[in-house]
């Protein structure tokens, strides 16, 4: 069983910096990954007004944070 901290949320967490979701995906969380996706691109598309982009990389942090964390089944 996987566990915090094992190679695969590794793996996972490094496929996100890349690409925001793409950690999440990896993991199989299919819905998360797009959400991931999907307001990252925005913001950064968005990149000549101001917020847009600081809540793009805001998500973005939280994408690598949260393949990196993410335990199977739950709470432990």
């Amino acid at each position: 069983m996987s566990e915090q901290g094992s190679t695969g949320n590794v793996l996972a967490a490094i496929c996100s910096f890349f690409i925001p979701g793409l950690g999440q995906l990896v993991q199989g969380r299919i819905l998360s990954a797009a959400l991931f996706f999907l307001i990252t691109a925005a913001g950064y598309a968005l990149w000549w007004l101001i917020i847009p982009p600081v809540i793009s990389v805001i998500v973005h942090i939280w994408s690598i944070v949260d393949a990196a964390r993410f335990v199977p089944g739950g709470i432990r």
